[in-house]
């Protein structure tokens, strides 16, 4: 009974398995058949409920493509600084690509490829009954355009962002099932209705992936043998299309074995294929055989980590925009993607020549480290009037690697935090540019006369700031035991005191001088809002160099502020054009003060603590720029530059407080940095060697009144208490100085003398000496001629002293002389001598 049981199951699973494949025989002999009638122009009419409830059309997508950033060279050419990928392709066209991949493509994967109209019926036929007898789908006999459908929809499924939505769909894409066949072959059917044999081959060449993340024939031919796809020999392309068969396992840059595998599918596989389908002759199938397949693999240029010249750290400023930029899409995923496919070629503003330039010059005066010294230094260079960033170089090499030594890092010390950047560095005396300016807005001029001696204490309450007041003293000291002393805003400026900026502060607002900041750009690397206490006066807002070479650069063209920009132009993968973040150009500053200012910046390089000596080029290009050195000297800056390029060239040490300060480094070069003057020793030589060929103008000079400025009358105080004169020498805009007592007919306590004399003209600022009387002066009047009675009479008070008079002649009892003679004197040390003539 079990055995007969056993029988009859087995023949109905037979009939059953007969009646099934006479079925699906049935759906796909029509599928195979009607392609072929398609295409010769004849409609067929097909019942199969499948395959209507399938698209007609399958559209290929545009591919992930490779995007590019490049430098511009002297000659106006391009230079490739990087690549981003998620998919290392570069899509070419028909005639970019050998004819050797082109046939072995065709004699290998679908010799029918130019005879059926999307399914080979024979090797569909054949696979059928493998696949029926093994219950799935083992073999495809897929076509070049079955291939080419899988492939779009593998492409589809690849660029889903979210993960579990993309492996869903990558296993629809990729599933061993009839229903997957049914589908990719009627898609197949329709795509060869729509393009041409040669578009469908040349969109699969595009598509293929050949191993790891390299896609498309020409990345493959680059990467795999250093040539471009139209440049492979026939080995070469044998060996290439051996790989899109089993592309992990068949790679070539993995090791000797997937060498020796691709090698065994090349010679047995591809080559017999060509030869057999008469697509190259013996002689060249013997020579292709006899070569061995040799790889000369080739990375792409991907990642910052690979620019050249040093512009890693830029190549990484310039990602970071587009990832964070809403302008490439609306959240950061989509900007990342779009840049890791979208074949941007981004055209930068960066300047090779002043790039290299840059990058040697920081790293020949500023080691990558040295001892316990972390050890920073920067050149960022903006262009007055665009805002383009031309180059950014720093004493480090670029990497993101967690684990990179020390001579290499991520941060870029040029730009703020939020583009890759550290929190920023005290600025010290570059910021005393603001108050500058402000000092000129409120009227005053670089010829006012400022005190900026040492051993000044300042009442903080009288010092204004955008929160209310502080309390408390304030005891600056001027840098380097500077004395500073009375002098105009010009010298005090050029010569950085602090103490003198201290004394203008206290004149002004500082929520203006903060304003005046915040107009041409300038703000904190971290993202706080900038300080305006007294202290910040000095320097002590944390701000990235790129920020503080854009606003001098705004000053130096003449109160035109262009925000920094670093991409001139994008273009997608059609040659569109993207829209890219642009330069904002705003009036921050009157021309007016924005020139007296640059002219003031002039006098710190040619005369000042920028100095001659060791800042001025001297080659008869103006040069407008300010020194800043913080405490103990951890941070050291000069920014400053011509009309057609501002630079700020910093110092320091990066973490830690060590000081620089009479601290001497050998260089990598043979640059030796004694006290802190490597930031002027840079920015000397990148202008002289460089810069400074990109010319300059003169810089204009500034209105009379904003350079030495108008000429006020000394007021008249004589005759006033000494704190009501100085008072009014206050009100009229001139620093009274009590010059002490002296003798004087006034009441003691006045007034008596002031140096200058009263209607002198003078400056503001400018000392006015008063000195008080101490009333002890007399007038002594002259009693020659007079009778002695009436002599004695005017004379009351005065020790008075009569002799005779020689005189034989004279009047009796007549004064004839007196000694001294009249004027103001001392009465009580006075003596009185008077020559009387004798009575008759």
């Amino acid at each position: 009974m079990h055995a007969a049981s056993s029988s009859l199951r087995a023949a109905l699973g037979a009939l059953l398995g007969i009646i099934t494949l006479s079925v699906l025989a049935g759906v796909l002999v029509t599928a195979m058949v009607a392609p072929v009638i398609a295409v010769a122009g004849t409609t067929a009419n097909s019942t199969i409920n499948i395959f209507e409830n399938l698209p007609d059309y399958i559209k290929p997508d545009a591919l992930s493509q490779t995007s590019s950033l490049y430098g511009k060279n002297p000659d106006g050419s391009e230079i490739l600084l990087a690549s981003f990928f998620e998919q290392n392709r570069q899509s070419v066209g028909w005639n970019d690509i050998s004819q050797y991949v082109k046939d072995a493509l065709v004699s290998t994967e679908d010799p029918r490829f130019y005879e059926h109209g999307g399914l080979d019926v024979e090797s569909t036929a054949r696979a059928l009954m493998g696949n029926f007898f093994t219950g799935g789908i083992q073999s495809g006999a897929s076509t070049i355009s079955q291939q080419y459908v899988k492939n779009i929809c593998v492409q589809r499924a690849e660029a889903i962002t979210d993960p579990d939505q993309e492996k869903a769909a990558y296993a629809d894409c990729t599933a061993p099932t009839l229903d997957r066949k049914l589908k990719e072959m009627k898609l197949a059917i329709g795509l060869e209705k729509e393009y041409s044999k040669d578009d469908i081959m040349l969109g699969y060449l595009n598509i293929s992936l050949f191993g790891g993340r390299v896609y498309g024939i020409q990345a493959a031919a680059e990467y795999y043998f250093g040539v471009s796809a139209k440049d492979v020999t026939l080995a070469q392309a044998a060996s290439l299309i051996a790989t899109v068969n089993e592309p992990e396992g068949l790679r070539i840059d993995l090791d000797q074995q997937h060498i020796d595998d691709n090698t065994a599918r090349r010679d047995k596989d591809v080559l017999p294929s060509m030869l057999k389908q008469h697509a190259i002759t013996q002689q060249q199938f013997d020579d292709a055989i006899a070569t061995p397949v040799t790889p000369k693999i080739t990375p792409p240029s991907t990642g910052c980590q690979t620019a050249i010249e040093g512009a890693g750290f830029f190549c990484d400023f310039v990602k970071k925009i587009i990832e964070q930029d809403p302008l490439f899409g609306d959240t950061p995923e989509a900007r990342e993607h779009a840049l890791n496919t979208g074949g941007y070629q981004i055209h930068t503003t960066l300047d090779m020549n002043l790039q290299k330039s840059a990058d040697e010059t920081v790293k020949y005066y500023m080691p990558y480290t040295d001892g316990d010294l972390d050890l920073g230094s920067v050149m960022v260079t903006v262009e007055p009037g665009t805002g383009r960033v031309v180059a950014m170089a720093q004493n480090k090499n670029f990497s993101e690697d967690p684990d990179a030594p020390a001579d290499a890092t991520s941060v870029n010390y040029s730009t703020d935090e939020n583009y890759g950047g550290s929190t920023g560095f005290q600025t010290g005396s570059t910021y005393k540019l603001f108050t500058l300016i402000n000092w000129l807005q409120t009227g005053h001029s670089l010829g006012d006369i400022v005190n900026g001696s040492n051993g000044q204490k300042f009442d903080k309450s009288k010092f204004a700031n955008c929160d209310g007041v502080d309390y408390g003293s304030y005891d600056p000291q001027n840098d380097a035991g500077e004395a500073g002393g009375r002098n105009d805003v010009l010298t005090q400026f050029e010569e950085s005191v602090n103490n003198a900026f201290i004394v203008m502060s206290e004149q002004l607002d500082a929520c203006d001088i903060r304003n005046v900041a915040k107009s041409l750009g300038v703000h904190r690397a971290d993202g706080q809002p900038l300080k305006d206490n007294v202290a910040a006066v000095l320097g002590t807002n944390e701000i990235a160099p790129l920020t503080m070479a854009a606003a001098y650069a705004g000053v130096i063209n003449k109160g035109m502020f262009c925000t920094p920009i670093a991409i001139d132009s994008i273009t997608d993968a059609t040659g569109s054009a993207v829209a890219v973040p642009p330069s904002t150009c705003t009036q921050a500053v009157d021309p007016k003060i924005a020139i007296a200012a640059s002219y003031a910046m002039k006098g710190v390089v040619e005369s000042g603590n920028g100095t001659a000596n060791y800042g001025d080029p001297s080659d008869g290009i103006d040069h407008g720029g300010k020194t800043g050195t913080t405490d103990n000297e951890e941070s050291l800056w000069l920014v400053g530059g011509t009309t057609k390029l501002v630079t700020a060239s910093w110092a320091g040490n990066v973490s830690g407080h060590v000081s620089l300060r009479s601290t001497t480094i050998d260089g990598p070069g043979s640059g030796r940095v004694s006290q802190g003057k490597s930031r002027v020793y840079m920015w000397h030589d990148y202008y002289v060697n460089t810069a400074d060929a990109y010319g300059g103008d003169d810089f204009a000079s500034p209105d009379r009144d904003l350079r030495v400025g108008q000429s006020v009358a000394v007021p008249d105080v004589t005759g006033l208490s000494l704190s009501s004169a100085l008072a009014k020498l206050t009100d009229s805009g001139f620093v009274g100085v009590d010059g002490g007592v002296i003798a004087s007919d006034r009441p003691a306590g006045q007034v008596a003398a002031s140096n200058p004399p009263p209607g002198s003209g003078l400056v503001k600022g400018s000392q006015v000496t008063l000195q008080t009387s101490d009333g002890s002066l007399k007038n002594l009047p002259d009693v020659t001629g007079k009778p002695i009675a009436a002599a004695l009479g005017a004379l009351s008070g005065w020790h008075v002293t009569q002799v005779t008079s020689p005189d034989p002649g004279c009047s009796p009892n007549t004064v004839t002389a007196q000694s001294p003679a009249a004027g103001l004197l001392n009465q009580s040390a006075t003596a009185v001598t008077l020559s009387v003539c004798a009575p008759k």
